[in-house]
């Protein structure tokens, strides 16, 4: 019997009609530049736009009146004006700088939802001059790059990767030097401060992945690290891109980093921003469990900086994190996490009791915070080491020192914990180094839990 007709009607009866295909999800409007950043001014420009008259109606819809759906003008951007002056940045190596007078079409999405990191709109093309592109062939590099980034989007662009040279039958030995894995981009000043101050010297790199903002160009912090010499380079992983050097995977950003590029140990985590819900699973920090398990994989001592916080407004960041207790509660093997010494324990009275000994008056004077959050048992299976912190030598640095829109004296629990995990990673790099014989060769210690 043919079924083939029987088949090509289910198919037919299983796709209803739908409005989402009929509306497009990207919110992209036409612009005029304003103003443009100087050029040579760092990898992102930028700009100051004006959308086209009609061009931003309420509901995002081009023009309103016959063609606009019923109820247009009611929607949650409805207070907002059809134009007017708006920031806007671009992302030089994917579509060019921008000049006076350029029209341009951005995204306009993330600043209308009134995203925290999403206060300016994003050129997506400019029509003005950004549709040339780059030369199809280098004559100085006849093999072109064939892997995608962003693939099978609009912004797909080619790179060479990091993992391309490795011998096709290669050993994976175990590395032996640390990882730092992040939950907050807003964490790396502090924690490669630490670590210099801990290490002087030591190369310590940056494998950015997903997680937060993707391109390697939108933090103005690696910029400044790398600029005074504590990052001795950046790889952006995965989805991630722009660093100084592209990699498929996260585990293959750390083998380039630790073997081939010789960094003494790296911080691992996402970009500027993060993406989330309110959802135990459904946030950018559990991108800190697929890099932590890399790691572990690659033989790699793995550290994870604690999200914590005594100035959150939100209760489930308080004290320590509910991103950080659900990887801790998930990893598959133990892994050293830092605390400010002088603090027993991560949460309940203990935690409280620390706050007072370790920051005194730095704390926020406001309501006592409710620290009491429920301790997955499996947290004290890992190893948890306690190291001094220094908030007044980190703040006289001039380096980040703002999450949230909170500084170190609105939340000094938060930028303590960061910098007991530089300081920390620095210990596992003279662990390591302790064990070496004469052989050269490294015993791993064993990770027996210390007790909080």
């Amino acid at each position: 019997m043919d079924i083939r007709p029987i088949l090509a009607v289910r198919r037919r009866a299983v796709i209803p009609p739908s409005d989402s295909f009929q509306r497009p999800m990207l919110k992209l409007r036409r612009a005029i530049v304003l103003d443009a950043g100087p050029p040579g001014d760092g990898p992102e420009q930028d700009l100051v736009i004006e959308l086209r008259d009609g061009a931003h109606s309420p509901e995002g819809w081009v023009g309103v009146g016959a063609d606009a759906p019923a109820g247009v003008g009611n929607g949650r951007t409805g207070d907002r004006p059809e134009s007017g002056r708006r920031e806007a940045i671009a992302d030089v190596a994917l579509v060019g700088r921008a000049e006076v007078g350029d029209e341009v079409v951005v995204n306009i999405q993330a600043r209308d939802l009134g995203l925290g990191s999403g206060g300016f709109d994003i050129v997506h093309v400019n029509l003005s001059r950004g549709l040339g592109g780059e030369e199809d062939e280098d004559p100085a590099c006849p093999a072109r790059p064939n892997v995608m980034k962003l693939n099978y989007t609009s912004l797909q662009h080619a790179v060479e990767p990091v993992e391309e040279g490795l011998p096709a039958a290669l050993e994976i030995d175990q590395l032996e030097r640390p990882v730092a894995v992040l939950a907050l981009h807003g964490q790396l000043a502090a924690v490669a401060w630490a670590f210099a101050q801990a290490l002087p010297g030591s190369r310590l790199g940056y494998v950015q992945t997903a997680g937060g903002a993707l391109p390697g160009g939108h933090s103005r912090t690696v910029r400044s690290l790398r600029e005074r010499g504590l990052l001795a380079g950046h790889l952006t992983a995965g989805a991630a891109f722009g660093g100084e050097g592209e990699a498929i995977t996260t585990i293959g950003a750390l083998h380039h980093g630790l073997r081939v590029l010789g960094w003494d140990a790296v911080v691992c985590g996402p970009g500027p921003g993060i993406v989330g819900s309110s959802s135990p699973l459904g946030h950018g920090g559990m991108s800190a469990l697929d890099s932590a398990h890399a790691a572990l994989a690659l033989g790699a001592p793995t550290l994870l900086v604690a999200r914590m916080s005594s100035g959150d407004p939100r209760a489930r960041h308080r004290g320590i994190s509910h991103h950080t207790l659900t990887v801790l509660d998930l990893l598959l093997e133990p892994v050293t996490v830092a605390l400010p010494a002088g603090m027993r324990s991560p949460v309940g009275a203990d935690l409280r009791a620390g706050l007072g000994a370790v920051f005194g008056g730095a704390l926020p004077s406001r309501p006592a915070l409710d620290l009491d959050v429920e301790r997955p048992a499996r947290i004290t299976r890992h190893d948890w080491r306690r190291a001094t912190v220094d908030l007044p030598a980190y703040a006289a640095a001039g380096l980040s020192a703002e999450t949230m829109g909170r500084g170190l004296t609105a939340d000094p629990l938060f930028f303590g914990a960061a910098l007991a995990a530089g300081a920390t990673l620095a210990e596992l790099v003279g662990d390591v180094d302790r064990g070496e014989d004469g052989a050269g060769e490294v015993e791993r210690p064993v990770a027996s839990p210390r007790s909080l």
